[in-house]
């Protein structure tokens, strides 16, 4: 839409979905790169009746009856109007809050995938919202249709221009319909008799026009019907796409087209003024956050490394902590330390994991496990200058136990001030299939047989083959039909659903940032935006995760416990032991975590194990990236040989050293990029968020550019850059950061030391934790008796809702 308003010349676009703003940040993206003034705004249908006649009302300049000439224009405007249609649009910081706050207290009393919009909101009837009376700094358009009545529409009016005044207008869109010169008429009266101005605007649904047949399906989608059912409350005609500035000339009055100039000119609000702020619950009264946050390092500092140890620590504490400073993260921070030390005083297990692992701060608040000294520290992989996003720390918690925590943050900063973060569900094959062939009235049985016959990795392909599998018969002029708009829908955004953990913490309203709405799932509220929206913005989400092994490894400890008859805690766990990693090297992992899979058994014995980084390695290796990228021969073949025997360069030793120069690791590519191509830890950052998303988006040909020009200009031989850039982009196919594969190699060791020292223990823990893991219950018990274990039947006279051990 964005692209096409430039191409059109237009000086300005406004985004109004119905009572929603969750497009406005990837428009406001596409409007700033293409230089183009984008208007915020949301269009919403007023729910309760109400009228006014225009008979009844008597305004001090115009006499518009007599069967009332003492009302005033205030007594005529009091009653709510019917079912009025108003388009609102953000002419200042305040006024998108105040819409914002709106749109979440419609959405709010309704459920979820709809809302209830009344005009007593801007009367202002709203406990505890004084500002949206009015809506103060947004301006409001009348809808109206050819099909309303003149008093109906004048009472529109004039209950908007009794709470808008100056700022309300009436919105003329011509469609070329049978009713538009009966809309035109009806809007000049109105206009005549309130003194509003009248807009033209286009009520656009499409870019351009050959849209229709795809908007036809998603009409017909919204309403659950074919198209063929839908008659007439789909739209008649394809004008409803952006249309030229010189068609619009030809079909609307100059003078409208003039005040369409002008509002836009009264909207200056941008996305960029949004500023997030940190709670301020986290700091203690006279304190500063960043010597609270300084006093916690090393508090965590000396208890993770008690003597002389901590004095070798202290410079990269104080090197991150003044980068948190600079960037002014330091609330971000207390405030998961907050949440992770509240969990564990709970006794719910929980950790840290992904690019927080290479952070010593993190490590000394407790929020991570995994030493940063056991892996190549790059700090740079989870805060930089020059990172265009904020950091992000993921914190696994028991999956039993988390409703828990998501509970605590709510009772803590109030529904008002925090919600969860937005999935932004996107069409894929086959739930396209699926809805373009119902609206379509394909037969529902070759839908299905067609869908499950679709994978992943098919992408926007369907083959004839597949087609004629189903019954279909490809050239026929429908199937054709479904094909192309399928092909056209995959992509598009489908609904929104709740992101698993992901929590938006304001230190004020957060309506006030984005609008909120209800979730399906019972006491959880979701904002509009998802992930990348956020990270657009710059506003920061605490990730609060579930992780079924966890929970596992919690009970299985506590049933150690009861047996060793003293509490076991994991840092009570032995590391490097022998036993469990010559069980490990037979690839005897059923139910254990991350090594469990056929994959990952099949790798074993060949990788073998035998410390906590090789866990490292193989949690990491075994993934799409290093397999496509050509790493794991390679590695598995320079693992026997000393450093002196592998060929690479010297210089990029401290990269390649510990994965016997082969790059397994996204912090090893970003080494290698400042290493070797003189990149600056930022660019180092941009070519990993690259690597993540060129599969979707591309964006890797600049960095081939750079990378390999500037390792030749190093004097490094081309086979050797290009033979990198191939591995670089097998991490487009999913690859993993080292601090990820840290976090994920502690629990697979945890897990795999209880497995072969308490298969009971492990059994039992692993039944009651249900439903988690890669095995059914049935393939766990036959595994456990395979190792010793006598599993029981139920017996109504002793057994407990629980499995549990006995003697």
């Amino acid at each position: 839409m964005v692209e096409r308003a430039k191409a059109l010349r237009y000086s300005a676009l406004a985004i109004t979905d119905e009572c929603s703003l969750s497009g406005v940040v990837r428009a406001h993206v596409a409007a700033r790169d293409a230089g183009l003034h984008l208007i915020i705004g949301s269009e919403m249908r007023l729910t309760l009746p109400g009228a006014v006649s225009p008979s009844q009302a008597n305004n001090n300049d115009t006499d518009l009856g007599n069967d009332n000439p003492h009302r005033t224009r205030a007594e005529a405007a009091m009653a709510a109007p019917p079912h009025a249609r108003l388009v609102l649009l953000a002419q200042t910081r305040r006024g998108y809050g105040n819409l914002s706050h709106w749109i979440t207290v419609a959405r709010r009393r309704a459920a979820k995938g709809s809302y209830l919009a009344h005009p007593g909101d801007i009367e202002g009837k709203v406990p505890n919202a004084p500002t949206l009376a009015g809506l103060p700094e947004c301006l409001a358009l009348l809808v109206p249709d050819a099909s309303q009545s003149f008093e109906t529409v004048f009472a529109h009016a004039m209950w908007l221009k009794t709470w808008f005044q100056d700022r309300a207008s009436i919105a003329v869109s011509l469609l070329r319909r049978p009713g538009d010169e009966e809309l035109v008429k009806l809007v000049r009266r109105v206009a005549e008799f309130t003194g509003l101005p009248i807009v033209a605007t286009g009520d656009v649904l499409m870019h351009v026009r050959s849209r229709k047949p795809l908007q036809d399906v998603l009409g017909a989608t919204r309403l659950k019907l074919p198209v063929a059912e839908c008659g007439l409350r789909l739209e008649p005609n394809a004008e409803q796409y952006l249309r030229s500035r010189a068609r619009l000339a030809s079909l609307c009055e100059r003078e409208w087209l003039e005040n369409s100039l002008a509002l836009a000119g009264r909207c200056g609000f941008s996305l960029a003024e949004l500023k997030y702020e940190y709670p301020r619950e986290v700091v203690p009264d006279g304190q500063t956050p960043i010597g609270h946050l300084r006093h916690l390092a090393y508090e965590g500092l000396a208890r993770r490394y008690p003597g002389e140890v901590a004095a070798h620590w202290m410079p990269q504490i104080e090197k991150e902590l003044a980068l948190i400073q600079q960037l002014k993260y330091e609330a971000y921070f207390l405030t998961v330390a907050d949440i992770v030390s509240w969990a564990r005083r709970q006794k719910i297990l929980c950790q840290g994991r992904g690019s927080a692992a290479n952070s010593m701060v993190c490590f000394c608040l407790g929020i991570t496990e995994v030493n940063p000294a056991e892996s190549t520290l790059l700090f740079e992989r989870f805060v930089s200058v020059e990172r265009a996003e904020p950091p992000d720390i993921d914190v696994d918690f028991e999956h039993q136990r988390r409703e828990e925590v998501i509970q605590y943050i709510y009772a803590k900063y109030g529904r008002h001030r925090t919600a969860l973060t937005a999935v932004v569900i996107c069409y894929r094959p086959r739930s396209a299939l699926r809805d373009v062939g119902r609206a379509l009235g394909m037969d529902l049985q070759r839908i299905e047989l067609l869908t499950k016959s679709m994978h992943w990795f098919d992408g926007r392909n369907i083959d004839t083959r597949r087609l004629r599998e189903a019954g279909l018969d490809p050239d026929a002029p429908l199937t054709q039909m479904w094909i192309a708009l399928t092909q056209q829908l995959i992509g598009f955004p489908r609904h929104l659903s709740q992101h698993p953990g992901g929590f938006v913490i304001a230190r004020e309203q957060i309506e006030q940032l984005v609008p909120v709405e209800m979730a399906a799932m019972k006491d959880r509220s979701v904002v509009q935006w998802d992930k990348d929206d956020l990270d657009e913005l710059r506003l920061i989400k605490v990730d609060v995760l579930a992780l079924g092994m966890l929970s596992a490894l919690r009970r299985a400890l506590e049933f150690i416990g009861e047996k060793r008859g003293e509490p076991m805690r994991m840092q009570d766990i032995p590391a490097d032991d022998k036993p469990t990693y010559d069980m490990i090297c037979k690839a005897d992992t059923v139910g254990v975590f991350q090594i469990e899979s056929r994959a990952q058994m099949s790798m074993l014995p060949r990788l073998r194990p035998r410390c906590y980084y090789d866990l490292v390695v193989e949690v990491a290796i075994v993934r799409p990236g290093p397999i496509q990228g050509g790493m794991v021969h390679p590695y598995l073949k320079n693992r026997g040989l000393d450093d002196d025997a592998i060929d690479y360069p010297p210089e990029l030793r401290p990269a390649l050293k510990r994965t016997k120069g082969v790059p397994i690791f996204q912090e090893q590519v970003m080494q290698i990029a400042m290493i070797a191509a003189d990149f600056t830890p930022g660019e180092a950052d941009g070519l990993r968020r690259s690597m993540a998303a060129w599969k979707r988006r591309g964006g890797l040909g600049h960095y081939h550019e750079r990378l390999v020009g500037r390792m030749i200009a190093k004097g490094y031989e081309r086979d050797f850059a290009e033979r990198l850039f191939k591995q670089i982009q097998g991490f487009g196919e999913y690859g993993f950061p080292e601090s990820h594969a840290a976090g994920f190699a502690q629990l697979a060791y945890f897990s795999c030391w209880i497995k072969w020292h308490h298969p009971d223990a492990f059994l039992a823990a692993l039944l009651n934790s249900q439903p988690m893991g890669f095995y059914a219950p049935a393939q766990l018990v036959r595994d456990a008796r395979a190792h010793g274990v006598e599993v029981r039947p139920v017996d109504v006279t002793v057994s407990t809702a629980e499995s549990a051990l006995e003697p």
